[in-house]
């Protein structure tokens, strides 16, 4: 299985905001960084800019689909 690559860089946001995604965070039992990784990817997806996957590998939404 192939390794996930990361990058790492600096977030400014204001505070009311901030205090808005851990409390969204805690209610999805997951940590800040967590919901703000899943908050973008679901802005790619729903933008269709998320890259496309190799042919044989199952992503998220197709997963969901069959249940």
């Amino acid at each position: 299985m192939a390794e996930k690559k990361t990058k790492s860089f600096i977030l400014r946001i204001d505070a009311e905001t901030m205090d808005a995604i851990e409390a969204w965070a805690a209610d999805e039992f997951r940590s800040t960084n967590g919901q703000l990784q899943w908050i973008i990817t679901e802005a790619l997806r729903k933008a269709k800019r998320l890259p496309k996957k190799k042919k044989g590998s199952t992503n998220e939404t197709e997963r969901e689909t069959e249940d």
